[in-house]
């Protein structure tokens, strides 16, 4: 027969309600009765009922995830991160993909959190940008997590990462390389972090005193597709770039191929990097130098705000923005100019 709290309780040697608290993880258990709990539900292969639980509690023990605009490795590494935290209190992770250029997503996402009842919200870009969904959120007194917004969201928490800061340092380490003639396929326009990767592109080149030509500058929408046919215009130029930088991994894929199409070899006659260190990062040939994004850690770290586990202090802003470190991963697709 399933085990029940009565079983665990008698095994670990206290009450149900200290059974109960601990399965919450409502923070009024020392450490040590937490633990005997847990061996004891483990070693009994004991799992709190959800409805049980709902029925007992004001909380529905369930989180939303929503997004728009999905980049798929973005979107999965969020989740995973976002599951992860989850599942170590005992919630369950609810995603919603929505479309916010249709006419009804309002009404939508209100039959959404009406009917799930959600303890916590987690807005990946760009819908952490839009103010009818956050007003909505605020009306309804619904905590959320904003992933990467663009401006702070009042006293609500963030987590994001310095995408100025990670473009700057690729455009540099491309510098360093020897490059001078440097094209930018920016990002989709409702992604606060193309312009924000689009800046730090633009400081860097400043910094060296370098010209940022406008014919190797386009714009995608983070597609494989729009990678191709932004590389189609840039290296149609009579005079070409050395090397493109690309927002997302998806684009310098479709920059990549669409080079070698034109019969240029990456990286002997281009090099190209990209954002993200998505899967694809590390399977197409030659492999991307790119910036890896702490996406599926900001995930987490989302989910555990709105778990509770990252309090900030009061009266301390800076205690309001969690900021995740990047980093530059090197790879085949550069080189040293020639």
């Amino acid at each position: 027969m399933k085990s029940t709290i009565t079983d665990v309780a008698r095994r670990a040697g206290v009450s149900m309600k200290t059974v109960s608290r601990v399965m919450n993880n409502e923070p009024s258990v020392s450490k040590a009765t937490r633990e005997k709990v847990k061996s004891a539900a483990r070693e009994l292969d004991y799992t709190p009922n959800l409805a049980a639980r709902r029925l007992a509690s004001s909380k529905s023990y369930l989180i939303a995830m929503l997004y728009d605009i999905p980049s798929p490795g973005y979107v999965i590494n969020i989740q995973k991160g976002a599951t992860t935290a989850c599942r170590e209190f005992g919630y369950h992770l609810v995603v919603e993909p929505l479309e916010t250029m249709e006419s009804n997503v309002m009404a939508d996402i209100e039959t959404l959190l009406g009917h799930l009842r959600v303890d916590g919200v987690i807005l990946a870009p760009p819908l952490c940008d839009n103010g009818e969904v956050v007003s909505l959120l605020a009306r309804r007194n619904i905590p959320y997590i904003p992933i990467a917004p663009s401006t702070q969201h009042g006293d609500v928490q963030i987590v994001k990462m310095d995408d100025v800061r990670a473009a700057r340092e690729m455009t540099e380490y491309l510098i360093r390389l020897g490059h001078t003639d440097i094209g930018f396929v920016k990002g989709h326009p409702r992604h606060s972090a193309s312009a924000l990767r689009f800046q730090g592109f633009r400081e860097a080149m400043r910094k060296a005193n370098l010209r940022i030509n406008p014919d190797w500058i386009e714009e995608g929408l983070f597609t494989y597709k729009c990678g191709v046919e932004a590389a189609g215009k840039i290296l149609s130029q009579s005079k070409k770039p050395s090397a493109i930088f690309a927002c997302n991994d998806d684009m310098a894929a479709g920059i990549i191929a669409s080079a070698m199409g034109l019969g240029l070899k990456v990286p002997e006659d281009l090099s190209v990097c990209g954002f993200d260190d998505s899967p694809l990062a590390d399977s197409v040939w030659p492999r991307l130098t790119t910036i890896r994004q702490p996406v599926r850690e900001m995930g987490y770290m989302a989910a555990s705000l709105l778990l509770g586990r990252q309090a900030p202090q009061k009266n301390k802003a800076e205690q309001l923005v969690f900021s995740l470190d990047h980093a530059l991963i090197e790879r085949e697709s550069t080189r040293s100019k020639s």
